[in-house]
């Protein structure tokens, strides 16, 4: 009954948000009589540029009169009442173009803007460097963009940090992601799979550094164009890449504390046909953290009381570079090929001391300490080749990629382990050298071809299949020293784990557009073959299943500039390399961390309404979102009568989670801009199969308010204030984390290069804190790996520059 009930509320969230919105707004247009049509595309490759905003102004007041976003084959369609009226388009990245005047009257009721090739925002005219204005936030129902540059705080960061920035996204100390409240998110690169997230998930993310990356996309309900996995949601990270005539390019230097020094170079060359692309960056890192664990675990007659304290520091070299070319056969047939190069060198020093006690915290019965320390190499190779084809009719389009992935990871760890009695004294017997050997693997194949071919007037066929064969290798051994010398394997802890994964798709979305009202409703298939082997135990397990994926949009445009989408998918989470490994982390020898062997897929469903509202000085995004979700994934931690933990994952009965959430960018004066996230979430877990206590309803909530300012001198300053309220999980509770962000920057060098500062978490109050509780414990944990961050940039762009508007290149009809 508790989930019927969420169920009604959500629906009642959905009629108290969207019915006055809705109406308020419809009710008071104007009856239009007239429609301005266009279409907008890349002044240079000629592609589409959906999401760019069109806005119309009335010419003599020149007050905003309607609005509307470029559909994905960058056209756009916009009722008006009769009058005389002007256009601006904008776009993230592209100069804005403004319209010469024109009338729409009873003669002249519909007018058409032709084809509106918008230039790249940076351009050189007689090296005089151009300025112009980039938003940070660009808003629209089907996903979400965010261009790195404009956000002060990226600066000196990395990829995990980004995203730690990004409304609707929560990042924590060890770099794992959540979008809307939910770990289950998938991050691609450039849309497709990287091996930057393949052995450490997102934590990956952390060695990539913030100056190689333009822009980061929040697609919440994909259709079935996307690959199912996700139930969240996707999270894309696009790379840099130029594509403007003759050379161009950017240089970074970046020094901080704790250690952070590293350089970037974004180099560009394009002539003629063919456009060369490289980026170079290199980061060192020393840094530190902590946390603390406070244990109770109860016997018959006893309760053994346990605390931990563990510091450690991480040392790491990151190379990463990637570089490539365009060959432009014609503006629409273009062949992209490219490689990628990541190299990670870290050491990792940790310290643990155990304090054990009986009955009370005043009774000590003794100490241990353990150290480890580590030594970790990985370097990642990627190879990617891919074909475009725009014909001359509209939406007919064929593109075509394949991609190798060649990733490897080396660890060398050797534990130190000591015993101390109550008194002080160390007992030697009970010393412990211990070292774990582990050599990871993988190897993936990557083929995908999407086609779109248009059907009638405004409708289209979308279809595409997809191919992905992913090998996966660990070689692990954990060992010990005997009285002898030697070095023995311990039991069930020498073992190679191989994991085979082939993922079969093909998918087919049709599509159509009604005046203001625009549909399209998709159906992918997957196929997927999964199968693990433990070589020495010669266990295998195989799993085959085959699953149907539907989707579908409906968009509603309101007669002034907002516009209304309902959406639904279906979306799975398959346990993943990690989720299967049953290799346990031995680093704290008393809580181990390992994967299942035995997990099953989670499957959710998923619908969304949005609403997008623009107004003159800014935009809203409103919406609110169910998620139905069997077989739900989650980590279970279990303890023993010694005391020691074993968490691994674990398939629950369901979940069953609504939300709402609010984005919005606002400039009330032109020095002050805003951009504002409230996300509202509920969560119902039911994980009795694994025990009947195991249930939490949990309502929760998260914020990031963003505040920037524009002072004389070309200076800037942005403040961002950080909430993320406690939530329930099936053990236990996630406490609330807080934390601060500031931000300052100046052009310097005659507007070619910014220098910037920002201090990440100012009162150092980022902290992780949770409790957990099972039939025979109860624990607490506070942790800190990721302390307070000042970095110090300076960048100079090279031929390039935040250029002004000037008009965008036109051609009268398309």
């Amino acid at each position: 009954m508790k989930y019927s009930y969420s169920f009604l509320f959500f629906c009642k969230v959905c009629i108290l948000v969207f019915v006055p919105l809705f109406f308020g707004n419809s009710l008071s247009a104007q009856v239009a009589a007239a429609t301005v049509k266009g279409k907008i595309v890349d002044s240079l490759s000629s592609h589409p540029l959906p999401a760019a905003t069109v806005r119309l102004f009335e010419s003599s007041q020149k007050k905003m009169v309607n609005g509307n976003t470029a559909i994905e084959s960058g056209g756009f369609s916009i009722e008006l009442p009769w009058g005389r009226y002007y256009a601006v388009i904008e776009h993230t990245g592209y100069t804005s173009f403004t319209t010469s005047e024109f009338v729409l009257s009873a003669e002249h009721p519909n007018h058409e803007l032709g084809l509106i090739r918008l230039v790249s925002a940076a351009t050189v005219l007689n090296e005089v460097v151009v300025q112009s204005e980039k938003s940070f936030m660009e808003l629209s129902l089907d996903k979400r963009v965010f261009t790195v540059g404009k956000d002060l705080a990226n600066a000196g960061g990395s990829a995990s940090d980004i995203l730690g920035n990004i409304p609707s996204v929560s990042v924590d100390g060890e770099g794992n992601v959540r979008l809307r409240g939910s770990d289950n998110v998938r991050i691609l690169i450039d849309g497709k799979p990287s091996g930057l997230v393949s052995f450490k998930g997102a934590g990956g993310l952390q060695q990539l550094p913030a100056s190689l990356i333009e822009r980061v996309e929040i697609i919440t309900n994909p259709s079935a164009r996307y690959e199912a996995e996700g139930n969240a949601g996707i999270i894309n990270i696009v790379l840099k890449k130029d594509k403007r005539q003759g050379f161009n390019g950017s240089l970074e230097l970046i020094t901080g504390y704790y250690a952070n020094l590293g350089a970037a170079v974004n180099l560009n060359y394009r002539h003629k046909k063919i456009n060369f692309f490289l980026n170079y960056g290199i980061a060192y890192r020393n840094q530190p953290g902590a946390g603390s664990l406070y244990q109770e675990v109860y016997g018959t007659d006893t309760t053994f009381i346990s605390k931990q304290n563990t510091h450690n520091r991480v040392k790491g070299l990151n190379n990463n570079i990637r570089g490539g070319l365009d060959y432009y056969f014609t503006d629409k047939s273009i062949l992209t090929a490219s490689y990628l190069f990541r190299r990670s060198d870290a050491t990792r020093i940790s310290d643990i001391r155990y304090e054990d006690y009986l009955f009370t915290p005043g009774n000590l019965t003794g100490t241990t300490t353990r150290r480890q320390d580590e030594e970790e190499k990985e370097p990642n190779s990627e190879y990617t080749i891919s074909y475009k084809k725009t014909f001359k009719k509209k939406d007919h389009e064929l593109t075509t990629t394949a991609k190798f992935i060649d990733n490897w990871e080396s660890s060398q760890q050797l534990f130190t382990q000591h015993y101390f009695n109550a008194n002080g004294t160390q007992e030697p017997s009970k010393s412990v050298l211990q070292q774990s050997l582990n050599d990871e693997f993988e190897k993936q194949w990557l083929f995908q071809l999407d086609y779109t071919q248009p059907i009638g007037k405004e409708g289209k066929l979308e279809t595409g299949i997809r191919n992905s064969f992913r090998d996966m290798t660990n070689d692990f051994v954990v060992s010990e020293k005997n009285a002898l010398g030697e070095f023995v394997p311990l039991p069930g802890l020498d073992n190679i784990f191989v994991y085979n994964e082939n993922i079969h798709a093909a998918y087919g979305i049709l599509a159509n557009k009604s005046k203001k009202i625009s549909y399209q409703a998709g159906l992918r298939a997957e196929w997927t073959d999964v199968k693990t082997v433990l070589q020495k135990s010669n266990e295998v397990n195989p799993r085959n299943y085959f699953n149907l994926f539907p989707s579908a949009h409906f968009t509603f445009n309101t007669k002034d500039e907002n516009a209304v989408q309902v959406s639904y998918s279906r979306r799975v989470r398959r346990p993943f390399y990690n989720d299967l490994s049953p290799f346990m982390t031995y680093s704290d020898s008393r809580n181990f961390f390992s994967g299942n062997p035995d997990l099953n897929p989670e499957y959710s469903d998923v619908g969304e309404i949005g609403y997008i509202m623009n107004f003159d000085k800014g935009s809203l995004f409103s919406g609110v979102y169910y998620r139905s979700t069997k077989g739900k994934i989650d980590r279970i931690r279990r303890v023993d009568d010694e005391g020691k933990s074993a968490t691994r994952p674990e398939n629950l009965l369901k979940e069953e989670a609504w939300g709402a959430e609010f984005t919005g960018a606002w400039t009330p004066v032109k020095w002050w801009k805003l951009d504002m996230n409230v996300n509202l979430f509920h969560s119902a877990i039911d994980g009795s199969n694994i025990l009947a206590s195991y249930k939490a309803s949990s309502y929760t909530w998260f914020a990031r308010q963003t505040s920037r300012f524009s002072l004389p001198h070309n200076i800037e300053i942005q403040a961002r204030g950080n909430y993320e309220a406690a939530q329930k999980t099936a053990q236990g509770k996630r406490k609330s984390v807080y934390y601060i962000d500031f931000s300052a920057s100046k052009d310097i060098f005659k507007g070619k290069g910014t220098m910037n500062l920002n201090v990440l978490d100012v009162f150092n109050s980022r902290r992780n804190r949770s409790i957990s509780t099972g039939p025979n414990f109860y624990s607490e944990g506070n942790s800190q790996f990721r302390r307070r961050q000042i970095n110090f940039t300076i960048s100079y762009r090279i031929r390039q520059g935040k250029p002004t508007p000037k008009k965008a290149d036109t051609e009268e009809g398309f």
